[in-house]
């Protein structure tokens, strides 16, 4: 189990540059896209991967539900955590202006340009996002409400209920649009998981209101016109290029969350009971990650399975599941979520372990 300081240095490190190259430019630029692309695949190499059973020996009790599953830290890491959490997301609000500003005023050169975009862009989208998740997940009202507008600020609110009322409820089956099916691309899985998202979300949080019967509007109010909110401020701060910029900066990292979504859940299935039900969701039914550094940088969302299991749970206790018991990526999530942008190199990859965890290896197609 990793350290919340751990964590804050490698999640933190990433917003101080692009900061600096957003208000400076010049080689703060070249620096920032180093990190969010060669360096932590460099470091996930050097940091090497968990062992199957090193999470496996502690038997403390889990502050955040279920009992723990790892050594313990010195320091209990539900405060840590939180607060680590706060500062991501009010440093994630404040890179969105300083990035949408510089952007959007140019000058940087055709090469700096893209590089700060793409990075951002990746930023917000595997960084924001986990952070995000990590704090819609919080039962601290003021924390759900902090994780719920960097989703909307990435015009991506809706995700907050189609994740909790959705998601979690039909992971690996087909009622969840975010769970990708085997033999399916990318491209295909994006727009199907972005409507079904979008509307499944919606339709369960209408069904709570009639369950509860206390009327009123849906979250989906405040998920649209909040969007549009921050639309508005880049067009009143940054004029027309503010808003094309904005735009392309929240579609960027809108696809980066879907690419997670895509890996996650790639080809596997819940069995239905005879009874029509799912079988209860297991470690089985999420792919993980053993790599270290990205682990830390995404808020240890490489360990799905264990997210699933205990959705309460703060990052920095999510443990990794032992090999035999939850299917592996065969890369870190980050690069697989590269490779899941060239579908052919993505089913050389994918193919084999997935026919080899669900026992199908060898069979006639």
């Amino acid at each position: 189990m990793y350290s919340v300081r751990a964590f804050a240095v490698v999640a933190l490190a990433p917003a101080g540059l692009i900061g600096l190259a957003a208000i400076f430019g010049g080689g703060w630029i070249w620096a920032a896209f180093i990190y969010m692309t060669l360096g932590v695949w460099s470091l996930d190499r050097i940091a090497g991967t968990d062992n199957d059973t090193e999470d496996a020996t502690d038997t403390g009790t889990d502050t955040d539900g279920g009992a723990a599953a790892g050594p313990a830290v010195a320091e209990a890491p539900g405060p840590a955590a939180d607060r680590l959490s706060v500062a991501l997301a009010l440093s994630h609000f404040a890179l969105l202006a300083l990035t949408v500003g510089a952007l959007a005023r140019g000058g940087q050169g055709l090469a700096p340009w893209l590089a700060l975009f793409w990075t951002a862009g990746m930023f917000f989208g595997q960084v924001s996002n986990s952070n995000a998740h990590e704090l819609i997940h919080r039962s601290d009202r003021r924390l759900f409400a902090l994780g719920k507008w960097v989703y909307i600020s990435l015009l991506f609110g809706h995700h907050t209920s189609a994740h909790l009322k959705v998601h979690h409820r039909f992971a690996a089956t087909r009622d969840d649009p975010n769970s990708a099916r085997a033999g399916e691309s990318f491209y295909a899985f994006a727009p199907r998981a972005w409507r079904g998202s979008f509307r499944k979300g919606y339709a369960a949080e209408r069904a709570d209101i009639i369950r509860r019967g206390t009327g009123g509007a849906t979250p989906y109010v405040a998920y649209v016109l909040g969007g549009l909110g921050f639309l508005l401020a880049a067009g009143l701060g940054f004029g027309a290029a503010g808003v094309a910029v904005y735009l392309g900066l929240a579609a960027h990292a809108q696809a980066q969350l879907l690419l997670s979504d895509y890996v996650q859940h790639y080809g596997l299935v819940r069995r239905i009971g005879a009874d029509g039900r799912p079988e209860p969701i297991g470690p089985a039914h999420s792919w993980n990650s053993a790599r270290r550094f990205s682990a830390l940088l995404m808020l240890n969302a490489p360990r799905h399975s264990d997210h699933h299991a205990h959705p309460g749970r703060r990052f920095p206790r999510l443990v990794l599941p032992p090999a035999d018991a939850a299917p592996r990526l065969p890369a870190s999530l980050p690069v697989m979520a590269m490779v899941a942008l060239y579908p052919p190199r993505w089913r050389r990859m994918m193919d084999r372990p997935l026919d080899a965890w669900n026992g199908t290896e060898g069979e006639p197609a």
